[in-house]
């Protein structure tokens, strides 16, 4: 037989005599025996009858594809034709065998081979380890006969549809991972196998049972995930593909139905267990497991690109239906009572999870419209649609607004058709939201006020929407919560008054309502937040939260907040029950009176406070102190009661710090974020109030001294040190573009507390005062929060930060930005890490927006700072260089421990996307930007030497700045341009809080700092520069154009307002003040000018002519003096220009005549300083000239030795303008003791007319500014003997006087009197008059017609200071300081001298003849309502009799 020797082969053959397979014998005859085609067909019918034996294919397929075999097969590749002469003919041979069974039992050789196959991948699932994965032994079986069914596919010798009926035949074995294998290797798709199921129920609980235990497996992350997501992922997406098939997809034509509706039970199955399971919130079941494995599918990614767009969104829009449509048992009722438990922080995290996958792939505009079209449609799950709610609005800000609009639709909808299903709808959807903090959205209480407390609400109609808004709160009564009804209750509707009753019989039910539930309205707080979803907390913690409240804004404010003032009148029994009690609870009374002691005491002086119950606080104070060692243990233990919460905000920051570095626990960081916010309220208490009044008012802080309760500083400190550990852990993982959105839902969190006063607070401690301090980590940390905080900015309050804004508040990443500083080496250097770590993270976090974008998150003013800070410590970066494009800005490197911050810093300046940044014009480092960071450096405490520092001062100015143009920031050439920058930044820098060590001088309030000298300096050069640019003989401005610094000072001036007030008088003195520092520190040219080239003089000094006359005259003088620095550095002008004159006496004599006639003021105080003066004057003009003085000089040199001698027998006359030798004489008799005054001035007897008047003037000047300054009695009382003695002399020679109290600048003789002193001492001329009362001649009173009427004119100007307010800055302080005998007029109230003005004119009136009386109509216009009696009396005595008297004075004061 030939199968003999084949047997014996098999049986003896080998080594060892091991029984040889099918194919080894086959292969060792063919390499035995050559080649004979008649022994081959002999051969093949010996295998045929073989077969006929040996009939079990299974076994024999076995046999033929072993290991060996595949073994075989792969070698074809590697060795050559060998082993594929081997494998075709182990191919060729189960075909020819699959062939004759196939026609010996009749059948279609492709039937048997699949039932065989079928019955191959069966025995291969037998005795399963795993749901639904096959071992490994099993795989490689499987692999095996896979291929073998491969081949039989490319020959068309196997039939799918058979082999599927086949396998479904036992498909409770059928393991899962098996029929996939099948499919990821082409036997049979997924589709065709499930589309030949007989039973579609069968078949949907088959693929529901596989799913289960597939998401089971997922979500217990084994070891084999990957490739049993990447079987969930395939099957999904088949059966969203064929469940949701677009009305375009040609499959929906030709396939039948069954498909479809098996893939929407099965996906529906799966939700619907998700939501089960969820419902019963598990916590650590395999039910639990399998939910968050199947909520993975729920994303746009596992389908994009495979399945159709349409296809995917119906899908998403159908698994949102299903999920608001899920078990619709809760009514309305149950909604309203139970909703404060559906907040995003108490719903699972897998379905707030799921919510956000599929919400997501919606989008927020799809979704609100979906949630509408649902509520409209169909019964919900009112748990499921306000837990989404929530979802929606806390992780989609832009969904904000879109809910908030939906909200207006439905109330619009609801009162023009009284729809109630909107109204409900709305409400549950505001007070939904409302959950989630104010960050979110507006809270109950506003929202609910903005509705309907105002004429223009949704109510407001007619009165059938009254009735059904009434109707409808008061059905709601029975449900809501106590906190909806006290909103109701304290911000009511706005009602007609005829309507008024619809309202108090809501508010009566309310009431009823509350009393029921033991909830009393007076328990709520001042400050409480109505619409807090929390508890109502007892009466007495509410009380101290208000306490605390009201004494952070008493001291913010100074006031009496205005809640207390209102509890106090409208909420009596609340305020003196419980707010006063824990105001007054007793307590050990600090040395220093704090906050709380200032508050009382403002409260006791406003009779807030009952005299009892303050009685009875001191005494508890007093008996407290005694027992201050026992109070001091139970304010100790006091602190215990916050550990709890404060622990629970620990852990909850913890488990969010572990979420960081797990890329798989992204979904979930938005709850745990909710969880936070939740434990943080807790922590806060009552106290963290309603966050929408935060958000609508400036938060004031004050920088200088920051405190912090030590409460609040523990939990900001706790919050601070988790953003900064959460960030480094998120960066150690992936950089922060790749990073979940934790950061911004972080910050989120913190600006919708109360606790964000707190926060920048601790940040201005940490990055003001403690900046140099910090380890890298908090830099870090600090640095991407103060990115997130400007990326939130809209939804901020700005901040009023007191003396680092005082023109104003500031938004909050420009107040951050204040807080960083430069003054000092470490300061400057922090500044340095913390810029660099800022704009890295932020062009890093935002690298896919434009440059322009990031303006939201960062401050310019910090960008700015950071090229101060590069520029002037490397040297490197100053010169131009290519920007390096590096791929991204270092960020990664900066958070490891030995991060170099100046090469960062290098790094980051020189890589492309900065530069890039700073061609935006907001970014601009400019010439004054430059001008204003330099200013603020302290030399001695500088990172630079003095030497380096001016270096770099010589580069910033000439080199980057001057040649810049100004459109860019620089000084386009313009060298004028630059000085005029820099003189306005030195005003303004020795005017702000900038500039410290204010010095104690009254006419210099500066900054005496150096760091200002050397900027100082550099205007010094660059004006000497400017000068000899024009040439020597002509600075620039000096001719035609005014100078430079002129114009600064007059648009400043101009742009300050008229001083009406005290503040805006100290505000423009102050600029004068600084005005006049910088004029004594440039050349005294600058104020006198030089001559122009071939001209003898040059009239240059109208711009300071001017400032002195308009301004200085005002604020800067002594009565008519300046001081003597500005005096002397005129003079040091006018020798300056005299030496560059071809004719020096000219020059100087014409200068000096042009004083005499447009600038008095200068030559006074040339005399009051001519002691010093003198030798300077003199001895360098005999050293340059060899010559007397010119004639102005000499004039000036005659009335000072004129006044000098006066009282000696060798006086010589007086010389010529009379009003000089007046004000020499004046300063003269000033000096004499008290006691001499009278004999001194015995020879103005002697004197002429000019002479006396002027000196009367002089004197009237110095007795109001005796009045004014208030500095010495003695100093009044000679200042009044002087004006009498005077004033007497005129009265013995019979002159007349009265000229100087009506003087106008018109006056050809006296009238450039007025230009000699300040305008205060002109209005205040009425004081000196009557203050001379007792010095007046009687004869002289009535002798002089124009006497009453200057008398009356300067009474009624009396009344008008006093009407003004003038008057209270002279008369009170001049009653209480001198002490006068003989000088009552000034004793008591301004009142009193009015009275006694008055006495003197009633008593005057009749005594004058009736000629007094003609222009006294013209003098009472307009002002006779000062004071009606002497008006009456006044126009009496014009019509009537010369008899008429006057005796009886009325009393009006």
């Amino acid at each position: 037989m030939p199968g003999s020797p084949a047997r014996g082969a098999a049986v003896g053959g080998g080594p060892r005599g091991l029984r040889k397979t099918w194919t080894e014998l086959l292969a060792g005859r063919v390499k035995k025996q050559k080649y004979d085609p008649e022994r081959e067909q002999k051969l093949k019918d010996s295998a045929l009858k073989l077969l006929r034996y040996h009939q079990n294919m299974h076994e024999l397929l076995l046999e033929v594809e072993e290991p060996r075999c595949k073994k075989l097969r792969l070698s074809e590749l590697i060795e050559g034709d060998s082993a594929e002469v081997s494998s075709d003919r182990s191919a060729s041979f189960i075909r020819s065998a699959f062939r004759d069974q196939a026609s010996r039992l009749g059948v279609p050789v492709g039937v048997l081979s699949a039932r065989v196959f079928a019955h191959s991948v069966l025995q291969v699932c037998v005795e399963p380890s795993h749901p639904v994965l096959l071992s490994p032994e099993q795989r490689k079986k499987l692999t095996s006969s896979v291929v073998t069914a491969q081949h039989l596919l490319a020959h068309n010798m196997f039939s799918r549809l058979t082999f599927c009926q086949e396998l479904w035949k036992a498909q409770n074995s059928l393991l899962f991972e098996a029929v996939w294998y099948l499919h990821t290797h082409g036997v049979v798709n997924l589709q065709e196998l499930l589309q030949s199921h007989p039973d579609t129920e069968a078949m949907a609980l088959w693929l529901f049972r596989n799913l289960r235990f597939l998401c089971e497996q997922i979500g217990a992350c084994c070891p084999s995930s990957d490739t049993m997501e990447a079987m969930l992922s395939g099957l999904v997406q088949l059966l969203i593909s064929r469940g949701f098939q677009g009305s375009s997809d040609p499959r929906k034509l030709v396939e039948p139905e069954r498909m479809p509706q098996v893939a929407t039970d099965v996906l529906q199955r799966m939700l619907a267990f998700s939501l089960d399971t969820l419902d019963a919130n598990p916590q650590s079941t395999l039910d639990c497991q399998a939910v968050s494995g199947w909520i993975t599918v729920y994303s746009g990614h596992i389908c994009c690109g495979l399945v159709a767009e349409d296809s995917l969104n119906s899908f998403f829009s159908h698994t949102l239906t299903q999920i608001l449509t899920y078990k619709p048992v809760l009514k309305v009722s149950d909604a309203i009572q139970m909703q404060k438990e559906w907040s995003f922080a108490k719903t699972h995290h897998l379905l707030t999870d799921l919510y956000c996958r599929v919400l997501v792939t919606l989008g927020p505009e799809e979704s609100v419209g979906r949630l509408q079209e649902v509520l409209e449609m169909q019964e919900v799950n009112w748990q499921h649609v306000l837990s989404c709610v929530s979802t929606l609005v806390v992780c989609f800000p832009e969904a904000q607004q879109l809910v908030k609009d939906w909200v207006a639709s439905l109330m619009a909808r609801a009162f023009e058709s009284y729809h109630l299903d909107s109204m409900v709808t709305a409400f549950l959807i505001v007070r939904q939201a409302t959950l989630e903090g104010p960050y979110v959205f507006p809270s109950y209480a506003d929202w609910f006020k903005e509705s309907f407390g105002s004429s223009h609400g949704y109510h407001s109609c007619s009165k059938k929407t009254l009735v059904f808004l009434f109707k409808f709160l008061s059905d709601l009564v029975p449900w809501e919560a106590p906190r909806y009804m006290q909103v109701h209750i304290f911000h009511p509707p706005l009602v007609p008054s005829k309507y008024h009753p619809l309202l108090t019989d809501y508010i009566s039910l309310a009431k009823t309502r509350l009393a029921d539930l033991k909830v009393s309205l007076e328990n709520v707080g001042l400050y409480e937040d109505l619409s807090s979803p929390g508890d109502i907390a007892e009466r007495e913690s509410q009380a101290v939260q208000d306490v605390k409240k009201a004494i952070m804004v008493f001291e913010q404010t100074g006031k009496i907040p205005m809640p207390v003032l209102e509890a106090s009148i409208f909420r009596r029994p609340y305020y003196v029950s419980h707010f006063l009690p824990a105001l007054l609870a007793p307590r050990v009374l600090p040395e220093v009176p704090d906050s709380r002691g200032a508050f009382i005491e403002t409260l006791k002086r406003a009779d807030k406070i009952p005299s009892s119950l303050y009685d009875a606080y001191r005494k508890a104070c007093a008996t407290a102190e005694k027992q201050a060692e026992n109070a001091t243990s139970a304010q100790r233990a006091e602190p215990d009661c916050a550990e709890q919460p404060l622990g629970l905000l620990t852990a909850a920051l913890e488990e969010l710090r572990a979420l960081m570095t797990d890329p798989t626990q992204y979904s979930v960081i938005s709850a745990q974020v909710a969880v936070v916010s939740e434990r943080l309220n807790a922590a806060l208490g009552p106290s963290n109030v309603d966050g929408s009044s935060v958000r609508r008012s400036k938060i004031q802080l004050s920088v200088l001294p920051p405190t912090l309760q030590k409460q609040d500083q523990a939990i900001v400190d706790l919050l601070l040190t988790a953003f900064c550990q959460n960030l480094m852990a998120a960066s150690s993982f992936v950089s922060p573009e790749r990073q979940s959105p934790w950061a911004v839902l972080f910050v989120r969190t913190l600006c919708g507390h109360m606790l964000l006063p707190a926060i920048l607070t601790r940040l201005c401690q940490l990055l003001h005062h403690q900046g140099p301090s910090l380890s890298a980590p908090h830099v870090l940390g600090l640095a991407a929060l103060a990115v997130h905080l400007g990326e939130c900015r809209s939804m901020l309050p700005e901040v009023d930060p007191g003396v680092l804004a005082p023109a104003g508040s500031l938004c909050v990443p420009d107040f951050l930005n204040s807080l960083l500083t430069c003054r000092t080496r470490d300061s400057l250097l922090f500044c340095m890490k913390f810029c660099t770590a800022a704009i890295s993270y932020c062009l890093c976090k935002f690298s896919a927006q434009p440059p322009a974008s990031l303006h939201s998150c960062l401050s310019p003013g910090l960008i700015k700072k950071f090229q101060f800070v590069v520029l002037r410590l490397f040297p490197e970066a100053r010169a131009p260089c290519a920007p390096e494009h590096t791929a991204c800005v270092p960020w990664r490197p900066l958070y490891l421990p030995s991060a170099a911050w100046q090469s960062a810093a290098l790094s980051l300046w020189r890589c492309h996307n900065f530069q890039e940044l700073l061609k935006e014009k907001e970014f601009y480092l400019t010439y004054r930007d430059w001008v204003q960071l330099e200013l603020e450096i302290k030399p001695e405490a500088d990172v630079l030497s003095d030497t380096e520092r001016h270096d770099f001062h010589q580069w910033a100015i000439y080199e980057r700045y001057f040649p810049l143009s100004t459109a860019l920031g620089g000084c386009g050439g313009d060298l004028e341009t630059a000085c005029t920058v820099l003189v306005s930044e030195l005003m303004d820098f020795h005017q702000s809080s900038r500039s410290y060590n204010h010095s104690e001088d009254s006419d210099l309030v500066l900054g005496g700092r150096t760091g200002n000298e050397d900027i100082l300096s550099r205007l010094q050069e660059m004006a000497v520069d400017l000068e000899l640019d024009q040439g020597s003989a002509v600075p620039r401005g000096c001719s035609s154009q005014s100078h430079f610094l002129f114009r600064v000072f007059r648009r400043r001036l101009q742009a300050l307002a008229k001083p009406d007030s005290m503040a805006t008088s100290l505000r423009r003195q102050q600029e004068l003040l600084v005005c006049k520092w910088l004029l004594l520190r440039l050349p005294p040219s600058v104020l006198v000018g030089s001559p122009q080239a071939g001209q003898p003089v040059s009239p240059n000094c109208e711009e300071f002519f001017n400032l002195v006359n308009s301004e200085l005259r005002n604020f800067c003088c002594h009565s008519i003096v300046l001081t003597y620095d500005i005096t002397i550095h005129f003079f040091r002008g006018l020798l300056k220009v005299c030496l560059r004159s071809q004719d020096p006496a000219l020059v100087s004599n014409w200068i000096l005549t042009e004083c005499q006639t447009k600038c008095p003021v200068i030559l006074t105080s040339a005399l009051l300083w001519w002691s010093s003066l003198e030798p300077v004057l003199c001895g360098r003009w005999k050293r340059c000239y060899q010559s007397t003085l010119p004639r102005e000089l000499q004039r000036l040199q005659e009335a000072f030795e004129f006044a000098s001698n006066f009282a000696s027998d060798s006086a010589s006359p007086a010389p010529r303008p009379a009003w000089i030798a007046a004000a020499a004489l004046h300063f003269t008799v000033r000096e004499v003791r008290k006691e001499n005054v009278t004999a001194y001035l015995k020879r103005l007897d002697c004197e002429r007319e000019e002479l006396l008047i002027t000196l009367l003037f002089f004197s009237l000047m110095g007795l109001l500014s005796s009045y004014l300054t208030q500095q010495d009695t003695a100093e009044y009382l000679k200042a009044v003997d002087i004006c009498a003695e005077v004033l007497m002399c005129l009265e013995r020679r019979k002159l007349s006087w009265l000229m100087l109290f009506q003087l106008t600048e018109t006056d050809a003789k006296l009238g450039h009197l007025l230009h000699l002193v300040p305008d205060q001492h002109i209005r205040l001329l009425p004081l000196a008059f009557y203050s001379l009362l007792s010095y007046f001649s009687e004869g002289a009173t009535v002798r002089e017609e124009a006497f009453l009427h200057v008398a009356v004119d300067m009474y009624l100007k009396l009344v008008q200071l006093f009407v003004d307010g003038e008057t209270r800055i002279v008369l009170p302080y001049a009653s209480r300081n001198l002490k006068l005998q003989g000088h009552s007029e000034l004793q008591g109230s301004p009142v009193q001298l009015i009275t006694k003005a008055r006495i003197f004119l009633l008593q005057l009136i009749p005594q004058c003849p009736k000629q007094c009386f003609s222009n006294m109509t013209e003098l009472l216009a307009g002002r006779g309502d000062c004071d009606p009696e002497v008006s009456n009396a006044l126009r009496r005595r014009q019509q009537a009799d010369p008899s008429f008297d006057l005796s009886q004075e009325p009393q009006l004061f």
